[in-house]
C-alpha cells in the first residue's frame, strides 16, 4: 500500500458513475450522456431535472406527469413556514436552506426508508419543497408577506413569482432554466462526494442533501458565485476595472469565477452561460456588469490563461434579476438537489462505506502524568 499523499484526493477515483462526466473529446459536460448545451437550448429545466434522475429524457406523457408531481408537492406545511418566519433575519440563506432540508426531513413519513421507491419519492418532497421554503425565506427576511406556490407555473416562473410576486419576462426566465440545469450536476465535486459519502453509512437522503449544502456554502464551491458579485461590486465601474484586477494580480490575490480543476480548456458551460448573461443585460438595459466581466476576462486570460468558470457570468445574472447576493448559492441549492438526488440513489444501488486511511503525523508514544504531576 502507497504512503503517497493526495491532497484533496486529487486524481484518485473512488468509484464508477452513469450521471455526468466532462468527455474530452468534446470538452463538454454532458448528463447521461447527452452535452449540457444542447439540453440548455432543447429542454426546459424539468426535463433535464427528469434526466438526472431517471436516466433518459422523459417522453410528452412523462414530463406531465413529473411537473405534476412537483406542482402537487410544491406546498409545505404550516409549521415549516412558521420555522422560516422564525429565523434570523441576518441569517445567511446557505444556512436556511440547510435547515429547511432538516425539517422536511423531521416531517416526512418515508425518511429512514432508504429503498429505491421511497428515495425517489422524497427526492420529488425535497425537489418540490426546497424552493418554496427558501423563497418564502427570502421574502420573510425582508418583513414582506410570503408567498405560496401557484399552479400553472413551470419551476422556474414559480420561483421568480414566489419571490417577487411576478414572473419576468420569457428572456429573463429562459437564462433562469439556463442556469438550473448547468447547475444540476456535476460529477464527484465536493458537495456531492459529501452526499455520497453521508449515504454510504446508509443514512437518509434528507441527512445526505443537508451534508451537501453544508460543503456547497464554502466558496471554494457553491459560494464562488457570491464572490463573483462582491468582487464587481469593488470594481464598482467599467472604467475602474483594468486598475482593479491588475492591483489584485500583483498583489496574488485570489480572482474568484476562474479556473477550474476538471476543465483543461475552460469550463464548457460558461460560453452558453454567458450567452444568457448578456441576452439578460440587453433585456435589464443595464451593460455595466457585461463591460467588467470583459475586462476582467480578458486581462485573466491574457495575463494569467485562466479561463472562467461558469460562477463568473452567473453572479451578474442573479444580481440582475432581483436576486440578492447571498440568495445566489441557495438558487444553486435548488437546481442541485437534482444530482445530489442521483448519486445518493446510486450510491445505495452497489454501496461500500466510504473510509480512507490517513497518515498520522503527531507526536510519538507519551506516558500520562497525573495532573499534580503536569
Amino acid at each position: 500500500m502507497s504512503d503517497e499523499i493526495k491532497k484533496g484526493l486529487l486524481g484518485i477515483v473512488v468509484d464508477e458513475t452513469t450521471i455526468s462526466e466532462v468527455m474530452p473529446d468534446i470538452n463538454s459536460l454532458t448528463y447521461r450522456g447527452y452535452a449540457v448545451q444542447d439540453l440548455c437550448e432543447k429542454c426546459t429545466f424539468e426535463e433535464v431535472a427528469f434526466l438526472v434522475l431517471n436516466g433518459d429524457l422523459p417522453s410528452k406523457k412523462e414530463l406531465s406527469k413529473f411537473k405534476k408531481e412537483i406542482e402537487t408537492n410544491r406546498n409545505i406545511s404550516i409549521n415549516l413556514r412558521e420555522i422560516v418566519k422564525h429565523m434570523p433575519k441576518k441569517a445567511h440563506p446557505m444556512d436556511a436552506a440547510r435547515t429547511i432540508v432538516s425539517v422536511l426531513g423531521l416531517e416526512d413519513k418515508e425518511t429512514t426508508d432508504n429503498s429505491p421507491k421511497a428515495n425517489m419519492k422524497k427526492t420529488i418532497r425535497i425537489f418540490s419543497k426546497t424552493p418554496t421554503a427558501i423563497a418564502a425565506f427570502f421574502r420573510a427576511r425582508k418583513g414582506k408577506k410570503i408567498i405560496p406556490p401557484k399552479k400553472g407555473l413551470s419551476f422556474s416562473e414559480n420561483f421568480f413569482y414566489m419571490c417577487f410576486g411576478k414572473v419576468p419576462s420569457k428572456d429573463i426566465v429562459k437564462a433562469f432554466d439556463v442556469s438550473l440545469i448547468l447547475y444540476a450536476e456535476h460529477s464527484f465535486n465536493v458537495s456531492t462526494f459529501t452526499a455520497r459519502t453521508i449515504t454510504s453509512s446508509l443514512s437518509d437522503i434528507h441527512g445526505a442533501i443537508t451534508g451537501a449544502i453544508a460543503s456547497l456554502k464554502g466558496p471554494l464551491h457553491g459560494g464562488a458565485n457570491e464572490e463573483v458579485m462582491h468582487m464587481m461590486n469593488k470594481i464598482k465601474a467599467p472604467e475602474k476595472a483594468h486598475k482593479w484586477i491588475n492591483n489584485a494580480l500583483d498583489k496574488k490575490e485570489v480572482v474568484m469565477g476562474f479556473g477550474h480543476r476538471v476543465y483543461k480548456k475552460g469550463d464548457s458551460r460558461v460560453p452558453t452561460m454567458e450567452k444568457y448573461f448578456r441576452k439578460v443585460s440587453n433585456a435589464k438595459h443595464d451593460k455595466k456588469f457585461v463591460k467588467i466581466y470583459d475586462i476582467v476576462k480578458n486581462v485573466m486570460i491574457e495575463k494569467k490563461n485562466i479561463h472562467p468558470n461558469v460562477d463568473y457570468p452567473t453572479g451578474p445574472t442573479y444580481h440582475l434579476m432581483g436576486f440578492d447576493t447571498d440568495f445566489f448559492t441557495p438558487i444553486f441549492v435548488i437546481s442541485r438537489i437534482t444530482g445530489w438526488s442521483a448519486h445518493v440513489m446510486e450510491q445505495h444501488t452497489a454501496n461500500k462505506l466510504i473510509r480512507p486511511l490517513s497518515k498520522y503525523t503527531g507526536s510519538n508514544h507519551r506516558k500520562v502524568l497525573l495532573l499534580s504531576q503536569r
